[in-house]
């Protein structure tokens, strides 16, 4: 029997199941499940490519011989058809993208755009792009490598661009600047933004409010630099975060110059643009404190925000952020984009995946629909 050839088949099946029916529990389950759903969820081709490349040497070898043989290659058909429900999926991001898009800020807010099939079947983890500089560990306070942020710009350095301000995620503990969100940041990069991407000081040596304290410098950084790298002066100033990155995000959006939150630097200007946040955890701190919950300090003058969540998120339910969404939607003069995004999973930012580069042509959008119709200076009272 071709064992080896079997070996693959299993575990491509177990891998498609994880994708499909992602665990939330016991843990020892959920760390495999999820491990594997970060990379296959996004690129099931991967999996595709390696079954198909089995099967291939398996039949050039002469190993299909025997009726369990045959069983095996019978047997990969499900894994297969499986990957193929998980990329459909992810091709469905557009049109949901496209449909949040245009309930939230009107009918044609979302334009068409033509998936980069090249890199996204060939180099789906090289996020990197040549025009793209990146200016690496610049210090925004006093708090060593957890006080450092990256500059994403175009090496041209055209004149004019607005700002984005990415948070990573890690639940408050772990996590870094050079991890999430990448194909997001070289993109908007490479079309001319100031992008930064920050460290911030983590738990358990610091805990709230500690994480939006660095979230207001690094906001107050930028608009007192972005400049120096192409941005604009007084440039529109987007804040974007990834799961626990997205909780600062939030916070930052709807806390503008509140000097609570800036103590030494209370007359800097850390109001924002936007809010874009991406499968972001939303509720109250680690010590449940309400006023930590970006649900209850939603107000009439709140930046518009679009939040994406995966409808499978293994960590973070749906009702999470719908809660903030509803309550931002009572409220707030300002649009709410919510996109639901079929089949995600936690953490689907991180690779150049149909699913990721689909939601990037939404934020895109939504970005150019809010810049058409920014007033500056903007600066909400506290």
């Amino acid at each position: 029997m071709a064992a080896g050839y079997l070996t693959t088949v299993v575990l491509a099946t177990v891998i498609t199941v994880f994708c499909l029916v992602p665990v939330r529990g016991p843990a020892p389950l959920f760390w495999f499940s999820y491990r594997l759903g970060l990379v296959f969820n996004e690129l099931p081709f991967l999996a595709l490519y390696g079954l198909a490349a089995a099967t291939a040497l398996a039949f050039a070898e002469g190993d299909i011989t025997t009726a369990a043989d045959w069983a095996a290659v019978a047997l990969a058909v499900v894994p297969a058809v499986g990957l193929a429900v998980v990329a459909r999926r992810g091709l469905r991001t557009a049109a949901v993208v496209k449909g949040a898009l245009d309930e939230a800020l009107g009918a044609g807010a979302a334009t068409r755009h033509r998936p980069p099939l090249a890199r996204i079947l060939l180099r789906p983890v090289f996020r990197r792009r040549r025009e793209v500089r990146r200016v690496a560990n610049l210090g925004y306070g006093d708090a060593g490598v957890r006080n450092l942020l990256d500059v994403y710009h175009h090496r041209a350095r055209p004149e004019g661009g607005p700002v984005l301000i990415h948070f990573h995620g890690g639940h408050y503990d772990q996590g870094r600047k050079d991890t999430q969100s990448l194909p997001l940041l070289y993109r908007l990069a490479s079309r001319g933004w100031v992008c930064i991407s920050a460290n911030y000081r983590l738990r358990p040596a610091s805990s709230h409010p500690d994480h939006l304290i660095d979230a207001k410098k690094v906001i107050a950084w930028a608009r007192e630099h972005a400049a120096e790298y192409g941005a604009h002066p007084g440039a529109a100033v987007y804040v974007s975060g990834s799961s626990a990155g997205g909780h600062m995000a939030a916070l930052a959006a709807l806390t503008a110059d509140d000097p609570a939150y800036q103590p030494g630097f209370e007359g800097a200007d850390t109001s924002v643009t936007a809010a874009i946040v991406l499968n972001g955890y939303l509720g109250t701190y680690f010590d449940g404190n309400p006023a930590t919950s970006p649900v209850n300090l939603v107000r009439p003058d709140a930046p518009p925000f679009l939040i994406a969540h995966g409808d499978l998120d293994e960590l973070v339910e749906t009702d999470n952020p719908r809660a903030l969404v509803d309550a931002l939607r009572a409220v707030s003069a300002s649009p709410v984009v919510y996109a639901e995004l079929p089949g995600a999973h936690h953490a689907f930012d991180l690779f150049h995946s149909f699913r990721f580069e689909a939601l990037i042509d939404g934020i895109e959008d939504f970005a150019g629909w809010v810049g058409a119709r920014e007033t500056p200076p903007h600066r909400p009272a506290p």
